[in-house]
């Protein structure tokens, strides 16, 4: 296949075609065997507070994983993949968004903004990892500088960020938002609080939080590193609005996270990313049939469990060199500059 051929939307949507068709029986079977264990775990988690909190986390755990497996559910809703019925993928994607704790019509128009625009340095900011390149960090300000350093921080970004975003920051209406995404939003947000009210008065607000509080944490930093790992890495992909290109995009900017096959399955093959961002209307289930069916889908970057850890270093993209950087290649490239200019004064 020529390199013209190889980036060609309408190609790859004729090869992908047939991995489109969702089937009603195993929707519903994945909606059972995500939903149902969640909910026994979290009975169990409830029944042991007696007993040991200690046992209350080992319930706590898996039951984080099938919450992981019940957003991808949710994603796959948002972008209609998921039940052949668009008001079905409506319908239940808006419940499954109280469990976690989503507008349905806010996440679905900005994960459709990121879709739209991975990549492209003029359509950043919408659903993204905020990510500033080489260049731009050099013109920055200081304060910028300082929060986008302070944002970038694993600390930060990994364990304070999941909990700010799912809990505080999807409470809000984002900017340019419809008035639909708008009603959507406080609706969920009075329906959350509701529903929150009623287990907290029947259980017992202590409990609640006791039980609740590490499920959700657990899930909500596995989907931020998910959603982190696999568009940050080395080889990754940005360009100007003019050189880019969707397919490029997905094949360059999204990458294969080789998952061993339990956390494959908890994360809903989500791992296939770039299968997922050729055609975002493959259900979950057929992603890795799809990611099997021609070889250049098994060309893109690889990441394993343990290789993924090295995006943690990258900070900013360089333009020139077409990578991610992390902080010891901005000092040089900083000190550099800043002998450059003064040579020239």
């Amino acid at each position: 296949m020529d390199t013209n051929s190889k980036y060609d939307l309408r190609e790859w949507k004729k090869k992908l075609a047939n991995f489109e068709r969702p089937r009603i029986s195993k929707s519903v079977w994945q909606l059972v065997n995500s939903l149902g264990p969640f909910l026994i775990l979290w009975g169990l988690a409830y029944w042991s507070l007696s007993i040991s909190y200690g046992l209350t986390l080992l319930f706590a755990l898996p039951a984080a994983g099938f919450l992981v497996r019940t957003f991808i559910i949710f994603h796959d809703c948002t972008h209609y993949s998921f039940f052949a019925n668009r008001r079905t993928n409506e319908i239940v994607g808006i419940v499954l968004g109280f469990l976690t704790f989503c507008s349905y019509e806010q996440w679905k128009n900005s994960h459709a903004a990121h879709h739209a625009g991975n990549g492209n340095l003029e359509k950043r900011g919408v659903g993204d990892v905020w990510t500033m390149t080489l260049q731009e960090y050099e013109r920055a300000s200081k304060i910028k500088r300082f929060l986008y350093r302070t944002y970038r921080n694993p600390i930060v970004m990994f364990l304070i960020g999941p909990l700010y975003i799912f809990l505080i920051d999807y409470r809000f209406n984002r900017k340019g938002a419809s008035k639909k995404e708008k009603l959507h939003v406080w609706l969920t947000n009075v329906t959350l609080v509701t529903i929150l009210v009623m287990v907290g008065y029947t259980i017992g607000w202590k409990a609640f939080v006791l039980i609740e509080l590490p499920i959700f944490y657990v899930a909500s930093l596995l989907g931020v590193w998910l959603f982190y790992v696999q568009h940050q890495f080395e080889e990754g992909y940005f360009e100007n609005n003019e050189n880019w290109n969707y397919v490029e995009a997905a094949l360059k900017g999204s990458s294969f996270y080789k998952l061993p096959k339990v956390l494959q399955w908890f994360s809903g093959n989500i791992g296939f990313h770039h299968v997922h961002h050729l055609n975002s209307r493959v259900p979950n289930y057929y992603l890795e049939r799809a990611h099997k069916s021609d070889p250049l889908l098994q060309e893109v970057t690889t990441l394993t469990l343990w290789t993924s850890l090295k995006s943690l270093t990258f900070k900013l993209w360089d333009e020139q060199s077409k990578k991610f950087v992390g902080n010891r290649a901005i000092r040089v490239y900083l000190r550099r500059n800043r002998q450059a200019h003064h040579s020239k004064m």
